[in-house]
C-alpha cells in the first residue's frame, strides 16, 4: 500500500515542520481525530439508511422478491415450484431472515440497509488507508467517500430493497480482497475475492462483469505468489457461491435456465416496444442529477490525475502494474464494465447504475484531493469535503421531497387490510405480490410474478414454467375463479371490467378491491 505520512510531508511542507512538539496525549488525540470524524460520518449514514428503510423505502417490483423469499421459507423451490426471474442467492438469504426474525417486509429491508452501510464503511475505510496524504486529508476524503456513496439518491432509494444491498457489499468485499491479495503469496484472499464476486452475481446477474475484470487485473498486477494458483482458487470460490443454483440446475435444468437466464435475455422486453428509446432516456437522465454529474466529474479527475502521476513516475507508462495508481485504474475499469453491461439490459433503469457508485466514490474521493491540492494555495481538506457533502445531501433532500407522495408500504398495508376484511382465509384471491406477502398467503400457481402474465406459451410449456398467460388469466377472472381481486392498475381494471363482474368494491389509495362475484354491482363503490 501507500506510505501516507511520507507522501504528506513531501506534498505539504506545513505538515513536515512542527516547531512546537505536542505532548504524546495531544499528538495521539490529533492523530485519532480524523478517524473518529470519519467513523461518526459512517454511523450517521448508517442511521439514515436504516431510518429510510423502515419508513419511505418501497419499490413496486420488490413484491415478487418478497413472495419468493416467503415461499422458500415455507418449503417451495424457486424455478421448480414457481417462476423466479433472478439468480436465487439473495432470495435464500431473505428466506432465512424471515424464518429467524419474522415474516415482515421490515426484516429484509433492515438487513439490506445494514449490508449497504457495511459497503459504505468499507469504501470509506479503504480511502482512509490508501489516500496518499496527511491524516486530515485522509479523514476528510473518507467522509466524502462515505457521503458520496451513502447519500447517493439511487443507493438510498434502493439500497434496502431487493438484492442491491447484498450486491454492493459483496462487490466491495471482492474488490478489497483482490487488491490486497496481489501483494501476498497466500491464496486465501483470491479465494475470498472469487467467493464474494460469485455471491454478488448469484444474487443478481447485473454484477456479472465484476468477476472477469477482477481476474484480469489480478493476473496482470500480481506481485507475489503463483498466478495460476490464485486464478484457480478465485474460480473455485466463484463456483461455491453458485452451489444453490447449480443444485437446482441439475434437478430441473429447463425451468431453472428459463428463470435466471432466458427470462432476462429474451422476455423482459416483451410488451415494451420502446425499450431502446427508454434506455437512451435513462442514460441521458443522469445529467439532471447534480449528484451524478459531480460524481462522474470527480471520478474522471481522479483517473486523470492518477494517470498523470503514473506518467511522471520512473518507468513512465510501463510502470502502471506496479504503481499505487493501478488500484484506481481497477475502479475505473469496474465502473466502465458495469456501465456497458447495464446498458445492454432491455429495458434498463437508472437505479441499476447504483452498482457503479462504490468504485466511482473511491475515484471521486481521490479526485477531490487532487483537484483541491492543485487549485488551492492553502488546501483545506475539511472545507472541500464539507462543500462536497453539502451538495450531495442537498441533492438527496431534493429527491426525497419530490418522492414525498409516492406509494409506500403503509399504502399497500391499507389495501391488504381491506382484502383481509372481505376475504375468508380459504377463499381464492388474486392480488399483487406485495399483498400476498403482507397477508402471508401463498399465491395460486402462476400468480407469483405478475410480469409473467405478458408471456405467451402453449399450455404444456406454461404449466411447466408455472406461468399463466394473460388471456387465460382473463378467462379465470371472468369465470369467477377468484372470490376477491385486488388491483392497482386502472387500465387493467377497466379492460377486464371488474366493476361489472363483482358486486362489491372498495377504493383504497391507488388500489381497488373487488369481491362478491356475480352479484348485482352496487351503485357506488364502498370507501
Amino acid at each position: 500500500m501507500f506510505a501516507p505520512e511520507t507522501h504528506a510531508e513531501a506534498t505539504n511542507p506545513q505538515s513536515a515542520v512542527d516547531p512546537v512538539p505536542d505532548s504524546p496525549a495531544v499528538a495521539e488525540k490529533q492523530s485519532r481525530g480524523p478517524l473518529i470524524a470519519a467513523s461518526l460520518a459512517i454511523l450517521l449514514v448508517t442511521a439514515g439508511l436504516l431510518v429510510y428503510s423502515q419508513t419511505l423505502a418501497f419499490a413496486w417490483d420488490e413484491g415478487y422478491h418478497l413472495v419468493a423469499a416467503f415461499l422458500i421459507a415455507h418449503g417451495k423451490i424457486p424455478y421448480i415450484d414457481f417462476v423466479f426471474p433472478q439468480t436465487p442467492l439473495n432470495a435464500y438469504w431473505n428466506a432465512l431472515l424471515l424464518k429467524i426474525f419474522g415474516e415482515s417486509w421490515r426484516v429484509p429491508h433492515t438487513a439490506a440497509a445494514i449490508l449497504t452501510s457495511c459497503a459504505v464503511a468499507m469504501i470509506a475505510g479503504y480511502v482512509y488507508r490508501t489516500l496518499p496524504a496527511s491524516r486530515s486529508w485522509r479523514g476528510a476524503a473518507a467522509i466524502a467517500a462515505a457521503v458520496i456513496m451513502g447519500c447517493n439518491t439511487a443507493v438510498v432509494d434502493f439500497g434496502s430493497l431487493q438484492a442491491y444491498g447484498m450486491c454492493l457489499v459483496m462487490m466491495v468485499a471482492a474488490y478489497l480482497a483482490t487488491v490486497s491479495g496481489v501483494n501476498r503469496a497466500s491464496l486465501l484472499r483470491p479465494a475470498l475475492a472469487g467467493l464474494c464476486a460469485g455471491a454478488a452475481a448469484a444474487s443478481s446477474l447485473l454484477t456479472a462483469p465484476v468477476a472477469p475484470v477482477l481476474v484480469v487485473w489480478m493476473l496482470l498486477v500480481n506481485r507475489a505468489g503463483v498466478r495460476i494458483g490464485k486464478l484457480a482458487v478465485f474460480c473455485v470460490g466463484y463456483v461455491v457461491a453458485f452451489i444453490p443454483l447449480l443444485r437446482l440446475l441439475v434437478k430441473a435444468p429447463h425451468p431453472v435456465i428459463f428463470g435466471f437466464l432466458h427470462y432476462q435475455l429474451l422476455y423482459r422486453k416483451v410488451e415494451w416496444d420502446g425499450a431502446g428509446v427508454h434506455n437512451l432516456g435513462e442514460v441521458l437522465s443522469w445529467a439532471n442529477s447534480s449528484q451524478a454529474v459531480l460524481l462522474v466529474l470527480l471520478a474522471a479527475a481522479g483517473i486523470a490525475f492518477a494517470d498523470h502521476r503514473r506518467l511522471q513516475s520512473p518507468g513512465g507508462s510501463a510502470s502502471w502494474r506496479t504503481s499505487p495508481q493501478s488500484e484506481l485504474y481497477l475502479c475505473g475499469w469496474l465502473a466502465i464494465a458495469l456501465t456497458i453491461h447495464l446498458l445492454t439490459a432491455r429495458p434498463t433503469f437508472t437505479r441499476y447504475f447504483l452498482l457503479t457508485v462504490p468504485f466511482l466514490s473511491i475515484l471521486a474521493a481521490n479526485g477531490l484531493y487532487e483537484v483541491t491540492t492543485r487549485l488551492a494555495s492553502r488546501p483545506r481538506p475539511w472545507l472541500a469535503a464539507g462543500i462536497l457533502c453539502a451538495i450531495t445531501v442537498y441533492g438527496l433532500s431534493a429527491s426525497l421531497f419530490d418522492e414525498r407522495d409516492d406509494l409506500m408500504w403503509k399504502d399497500v398495508e391499507q389495501a391488504a387490510a381491506k382484502v383481509r376484511e372481505v376475504t375468508p382465509p380459504t377463499a381464492a384471491l388474486l392480488a399483487d405480490e406485495t399483498v400476498y406477502f403482507l397477508l402471508r398467503r401463498t399465491p395460486p400457481s402462476g400468480m407469483e410474478l405478475e410480469d409473467s402474465h405478458k408471456l405467451r406459451f402453449p399450455d404444456s410449456e406454461a404449466a411447466a414454467l408455472h406461468i399463466v398467460p394473460r388471456p387465460k388469466l382473463d378467462l379465470m377472472i371472468r369465470a369467477g375463479r377468484f372470490d376477491t381481486v385486488e388491483m392497482c392498475d386502472d387500465d387493467e381494471i377497466s379492460r377486464i371490467g371488474l366493476a361489472t363482474l363483482y358486486g362489491k368494491s372498495a377504493t383504497v389509495g391507488t388500489c381497488q378491491v373487488f369481491w362478491s362475484f356475480g352479484t348485482k354491482p352496487q351503485p357506488e363503490a364502498e370507501k
